[in-house]
């Protein structure tokens, strides 16, 4: 069981990004991302309404539910999908893996949490990830603009996250912050779109619909309940790893379905950014505690 919930979690979350790359530019990003978090609160709060768990907020959070809304559920996503304008689906992804040693960064600058010396580490090797990528580790790299997108909308994400806990030390529980945090996204998407004068209206392309479906209730609903189960049975450490693997899965289907062209900058780019995360979130103490298991068995 805790198997299949780790791996519902890295594929639905690993597919999401060639999701948002159909539906690239057969929409402009505010419209998709719009009805996107439409569906996924709507099947949100009725998951909460039907199970018992949906709580009244005061009006006051919703002074950090705003923001948080704004930078997790509608500006991060607007810089993300035109990102992938330029970028393949899965180097964005490994880019936003980044959201992870960003939370550490926030987490020292807003809380005065010291971070550890392998999260330093870690960050560090991601950096130099990223610097590759874009070429200016002086290796062939990728779209800079589109790169820089893509870590403004993965810092957004992140600072988004420490709002989160914010609204946390209100007393919401995650899934009704979520819950508010997608409406209020909405509002930003709507209220953006009406005062640059661009049309809500979806598209009827079946690609678009089906790519609107999967990101809204799969990837925004399921996969996030799946994620806090996963947090609940074996810690927030532990679960991180998903964030790892799935941008691997991502890669895999860009390689297949975008006909990605990896050049070598590219490559010692992603495995770089991974290392650091890997570096940051590797449990010391499970692996020796499992490499002993085996020495024993053997």
């Amino acid at each position: 069981m805790l198997g299949l919930l780790f791996l519902c979690v890295v594929v639905i979350w690993g597919t999401t990004w060639f999701a948002i790359h159909v539906q690239v530019g057969v929409t402009v990003p505010g419209t998709a991302i719009f009805w996107r978090f439409m569906i996924a609160s709507a099947a949100m709060g009725a998951w909460l309404y039907l199970s018992g768990r949906l709580r009244r907020v005061p009006w006051r959070t919703h002074l950090w539910l705003a923001p948080m809304g704004a930078c997790m559920f509608s500006c991060n996503f607007l810089a993300i999908y035109r990102s992938e304008i330029t970028l393949a689906s899965g180097t964005v992804s490994v880019i936003f893996s980044v959201a992870t040693l960003f939370n550490t960064l926030n987490q020292w600058l807003f809380f005065r949490l010291r971070p550890s010396v392998r999260s330093i580490a870690g960050g560090c090797i991601a950096i130099g990830g990223v610097a590759c990528l874009t070429g200016m580790g002086g290796v062939a790299g990728i779209s800079q603009t589109g790169a820089a997108l893509a870590l403004t909308g993965t810092f957004l994400f992140s600072c988004g996250n420490i709002l989160s806990r914010r609204v946390a030390m209100a007393g919401v529980d995650l899934p009704n912050a979520v819950y508010r945090g997608m409406l209020w996204g909405c509002a930003v998407l709507a209220v953006s779109q009406v005062a640059r004068g661009e049309s809500l209206a979806g598209s009827t392309d079946p690609a678009w619909i089906a790519a609107l479906l999967y990101l809204a209730l799969p990837g925004s609903v399921v996969a996030f309940l799946a994620y806090l189960h996963l947090v609940h049975l074996i810690g927030a450490d532990r679960a991180a790893y998903t964030t790892i693997l799935s941008p691997v899965v991502a890669l895999l289907i860009s390689i297949l379905f975008e006909g990605t062209h990896w050049t070598a900058g590219m490559t010692l780019g992603v495995g770089l950014v991974l290392a650091g995360n890997l570096v940051t979130f590797a449990r010391i103490d499970s692996v020796r505690s499992f490499l002993q298991k085996r020495t024993k068995k053997l």
